[in-house]
């Protein structure tokens, strides 16, 4: 384009496209028309130039405006809103520059501020960045600490160690916090200080003009960064050549606003911080005792002592900090779930009644007496017409559950019944919809956990259509206890059906949709029989979770004549560690005696597990899809195979683990539950990537 205008530049005008007043002259002199004729000539030649530049250089700047994250000092007024400072001292409003959105923090941390350097090289990319960005000197702040507020005045800066040059303003403004400071000792303080203070505790004042804007957000970006993304670790991490924002900021960015949002249950979110809080402590342990020890070579009983110990440190250390990989990881946080609370009540069982009596609750918004007439003839007195059952109204079936003791029972009329919030059953009670199931229909309305908690002995569930909105957990959690469900419809928002260890759960007749993550996930530990159940439109139909830890048996699942379909991923998944795939494969018998390995092995599915094609997170890899897809009873073959291999290779895993424990002799028994699976007569048809898929991490 820009030789064409060039060319343009050269060419010689058209008459008809230049006017010329001399030219009309008929009396013009020869030399008067040949001054003029230049003149023209001139200021022709000075417009095109200014069109050159302008088509050279418009694409420059409007990328430099579109995506410059420093702005331009050359616009007026500020692009950042004002927040006035809580207290009663009236100090100057400053920048409001904590909302600022994720990909905002990400462009920042990405392109400009750390790029793709190593985790040793973050503070020399961030002295870089500050060096081009902040101003030096002449700008108002609030310095804030634990114990006090005060304004200052930024007079140098110091970026190689992340500080400002500062002095106090007249007047004297101080917020004092746990103490009493006045002019003179802040002046003491800060000559100790060398007057310098950490960037990060400078609130930059408002200013209108929009000069200190890149300051203000510039110092939010350090503050946010060293807050929450940076470990006191990260330095001395093993994985330094690798590039640390992928690896470390990203993840924790994306945790950090998930968290935010609602994104991740709370059982979660008070683990993480806990175990955040943890490797911290132990850190701070591990580098006192390193410090502590002589740098030349001894031999000292107590030199060893210390030796053993900072050893135990480490690895300690370095389990808590795999944790806290897990649930930074997105992937792995989603497929590998969290065991919080997995076998702690919500809510503390009542018991039996006192006077030993059973109540039935009824739940109607209004009942006709016609209505009265048919409950009491087809379900109350057929069921409930001892002299030990009373029964209860109310309108709202939250109330109700509520309401229920050990061995009471919900009848909900048909309607629409809203709720705000979440049912947890501690008690055996039983909740059954009087009608068709999608008569009775409980929506859930506002933010929450769970949609249904059970951790009752023996909880029953039938005839009722469950629907979910904003839920951070899945629609049904069943944490301990046996839980059955009956002729249910689960239209799901986030996860699905949650069985955790120990727990039971056996669904009948059932249809669960919609879920963005799996239609069940199944803990290792746990009993779920599914028979006659459809799971569809989900993001993987069945979960099937492994951990690490070894004193974990694998569940023991029934899957009967379930339809399983148009599901995103897979059908089912199993979860497991890659650690399993370097221990040799036994031979198992299938529940008709053949050797399960011979018969893979025949059918070419003997190399599901490569451990070269595994990468760093994990990976899912599948039988033929086709193949799969178009037989079902292969398809229920395969899964049960697969979890039969996998418990014979944990099997083996905890009998080495005990070994090197000092236990030469085992009972089988005493190591792992036989695994009973039951998997038959299951339809798989058009899930996104196959029936059956396995997830090393």
């Amino acid at each position: 384009m820009a030789e064409g205008v060039f060319c343009e530049v050269l060419e010689k005008p058209h008459e008809e496209d230049t006017v010329n007043p001399v030219r009309d002259k008929e009396t013009a002199s020869p030399n008067f028309q040949a001054d003029a004729d230049v003149e023209l000539k001139e200021e022709w030649a000075e417009e095109e130039c200014d069109t050159v530049k302008q088509v050279l250089f418009q694409n420059e700047h409007d990328e430099d405006d579109a995506s410059s994250d420093y702005g331009s000092h050359e616009r007026l007024g500020t692009a950042l809103q004002r927040l006035v400072p809580d207290g009663n001292i009236p100090f100057p409003d400053i920048f409001q520059t904590n909302q600022l959105l994720f990909y905002e923090r990400f462009k920042a941390y990405q392109d400009y501020m750390l790029g793709d350097c190593k985790a040793s090289e973050v503070k020399d990319f961030t002295a870089e960045y500050l060096e081009k960005v902040l101003e030096p000197s002449g700008w108002r702040a609030i310095w804030r600490t634990e114990i006090f507020n005060v304004l200052v005045e930024v007079v140098d800066m110091d970026c190689t160690i992340l500080k400002a040059v500062i002095r106090l303003v007249i007047p004297f403004l101080c917020e004092m916090k746990s103490c009493e400071l006045n002019e003179e000792s802040m002046n003491d303080l800060l000559e100790a200080k060398e007057h310098k203070v950490p960037l990060q505790e400078l609130y930059v004042v408002f200013d209108e003009s929009g000069e200190f804007d890149q300051t203000a957000l510039a110092i939010e970006h350090l503050r946010f960064f060293y807050k929450h993304i940076w470990r006191i670790w990260d330095e001395e991490d093993e994985d330094d050549d690798f590039d640390y924002f992928v690896r470390c900021v990203e993840p924790r960015l994306r945790l950090y606003y998930d968290i935010l949002e609602d994104r991740v249950p709370s059982g979660l979110v008070a683990e993480y911080y806990t175990l955040l809080s943890q490797c911290k402590e132990k850190y701070e342990e591990f580098m006192s005792l390193r410090n502590s020890m002589p740098t030349s070579d001894s031999e000292s009983e107590l030199d060893n002592i210390s030796m053993v110990e900072g050893l135990k440190m480490y690895e300690t250390m370095e389990g808590l900090k795999r944790k806290l990989k897990i649930i930074e990881n997105p992937l792995l946080r989603y497929v590998l779930g969290y065991r919080v609370n997995s076998g702690v009540q919500t809510t503390v069982s009542k018991g039996p009644r006192p006077a030993k009596d059973k109540v039935v609750h009824i739940v109607s918004k209004s009942m006709t007496v016609c209505q009265l007439q048919c409950l009491m003839r087809e379900k109350l007195c057929p069921d409930f017409s001892g002299e030990e059952f009373e029964l209860q109204f109310h309108s709202d079936p939250l109330a109700a559950v509520n309401a229920c003791y050990e061995g009471d029972v919900v009848i909900i009329c048909p309607g629409h019944y809203i709720v705000n919030g979440s049912f947890s059953i501690p008690d055996s009670v039983e909740l059954e919809g009087y009608g068709l199931t999608d008569d009775v229909v409980i929506e859930k309305k506002g933010k929450g956990e769970t949609f249904l908690d059970c951790t009752g002995d023996n909880v029953k569930i039938s005839n009722l259509k469950f629907l979910q909105h904003d839920a951070v957990e899945g629609i049904l959690c069943i944490r301990q206890g046996k839980t059955t469900m009956e002729n249910c419809v689960l239209q799901c928002e986030t996860t699905g059906v949650i069985v955790r260890s120990s727990a039971e759960l056996f669904m009948n007749i059932c249809d669960l949709y919609g879920a963005k993550g799996a239609g069940v996930e199944i803990y290792p530990g746990s009993t779920c029989s599914l028979i006659g159940t459809g799971i569809h439109h989900c993001k993987d139909g069945i979960v099937i979770k492994d951990f690490t830890d070894e004193l974990y048996s694998m569940a023991r699942i029934t899957m009967k004549n379930n339809v399983i379909h148009n599901n995103e991923g897979y059908g089912v998944v199993l979860v497991k560690p890659a650690s399993l795939i370097q221990i040799k494969k036994p031979k198992n018998i299938d529940l008709e005696g053949k050797n399960v390995e011979d018969e893979c092995d025949e059918k070419g599915t003997s190399n599901m597990e490569d451990p070269c094609e595994l990468p760093a997170l994990g990976n899912c890899v599948t039988d033929n899809e086709q193949f799969m897809e178009h037989d079902p009873i292969e398809s229920n073959n395969i899964i049960k195979n697969e979890l039969i291999s996998t418990s014979g290779k944990k099997k083996q895993l905890q009998k080495k683990s005990l070994l090197e424990l000092g236990i030469t002799e085992m009972d089988d028994n005493l190591i792992t539950e036989e695994l009973f699976i039951s998997i038959q007569g299951n339809l798989f048809k058009l899930n996104g990537k196959g029936s059956f898929g396995t997830f090393f991490y």
